[in-house]
């Protein structure tokens, strides 16, 4: 398969990583406008009561958030994996990792969001067998990753702030790049409560992950800046463009009140390819910064669940950590609007990583 580079003799400019970033993130917001009304009604048509909205959350939920379709992912990947299959090097390897990641976990995501809405119950595919295709998918990426890097580091875990250094883990790596990409991805998920609120967190960690992927897969400025240079990485800056073009043309429609849901489809897909691409980019633990209200999100379900199975007591009043805000009286767009604030303070936090000496 050629790029479009190749297709037009002549074009250098299609060369340029940062020109077909931006060609990649226009062409999927107009995708996503293009064909994101289309997708909503036929969305509303094959779902009679729309999500399934849990009894146990928030009162208030029940009442204006009944009737919304959800399965909005589909909007999603319908803008991001044309733009990445028209703009990225389709010979390059890493594209297609990280592509094939987001779908298989959209399919998971896609498969769960069926079993809602068609039994109109909450409870979709059980935990433990969505964890388990998780798991497969992941472990696949993770083969193929440690194969296609450099034998010098393609199992060693980089440790922010300490750019020197490598931490050689062996074998290991294949657990911990699993728990990375589906860790990753739930926590994507579980942050997906309130309108509005996992999409742009989501196109923040994009954004910094396209600016590190770029600098590092260039050797003059991994070598500036001291990081470790990965060779072919640079060319996932333009799926992180396509995922902000697409994230931005979902938000048109998830803005309160929302017309469209996320939902599984959406959220387990972009945690995954965020996941994939920090691995790539040997910046795992950075991701870990970036994507810090994911991060404090799943901390407080599992907090809650331990500390109420262990002492009958609850931490929070409700979690994810979003709820307890909600039923401390917080409006919705508050929250929202707080949390996103929380996660540009915590993506410039990661990106300090990159300068410090």
């Amino acid at each position: 398969m050629l790029s479009i580079s190749d297709q037009v003799p002549g074009a250098n400019v299609f060369r340029y990583i940062t020109f077909r970033t931006g060609g990649a993130t226009v062409t999927a917001l107009l995708f996503s406008f293009l064909f994101g009304p289309a997708i909503i009604r036929l969305l509303k048509s094959r779902q009679r009561r729309g999500q399934p909205i849990r009894e146990d959350g928030p009162q208030t939920h029940i009442i204006q958030k009944q009737g919304t379709p959800t399965m909005g992912g589909f909007l999603i990947l319908v803008g991001l994996v044309p733009a990445v299959l028209l703009w990225a090097d389709l010979r390059n390897q890493y594209v297609w990792i990280v592509l094939l990641v987001t779908l298989g976990f959209g399919a998971v995501g896609f498969a769960d969001d069926y079993l809602k809405v068609s039994k109109i119950s909450p409870d979709g595919v059980p935990g433990r067998v969505k964890l388990f295709f998780e798991f497969i998918i992941a472990l696949g990426a993770m083969w193929w990753l440690v194969r296609l890097g450099d034998p010098a580091m393609s199992t060693a875990i980089a440790i922010p702030f300490f750019k020197s250094v490598l931490v050689q883990v062996g074998a290991f790596f294949f657990l911990f790049g699993c728990l990375v990409i589906v860790g990753s991805s739930n926590a994507v998920n579980l942050t997906d409560g309130l309108d509005g609120l996992a999409i742009v967190p989501v196109m923040i960690a994009a954004a910094s992950l396209g600016l590190i992927v770029y600098l590092v897969g260039n050797a003059v400025f991994a070598d500036y800046l001291q990081i470790h240079f990965v060779q072919g990485t640079g060319e996932l800056a333009i799926f992180c463009g396509a995922l902000i073009g697409a994230g931005l043309g979902f938000l048109w429609y998830n803005a309160p009140p929302a017309m469209v849901f996320m939902g599984d489809t959406g959220s387990l897909a972009l945690g995954a390819a965020l996941g994939a691409i920090s691995i790539a980019a040997k910046h795992e633990l950075v991701l870990a910064i970036i994507g810090g209200l994911f991060v404090l999100e799943a901390i407080s379900v599992i907090v809650q669940v331990a500390s109420f199975k262990l002492t009958g007591k609850r931490v929070f009043r409700m979690a994810p950590l979003h709820h307890h805000f909600e039923q401390k009286g917080w409006a919705e767009s508050t929250v929202v609007i707080r949390f996103w604030i929380i996660s540009v303070v915590l993506a410039m936090a990661g990106l300090a990583t990159l300068k410090l000496r």
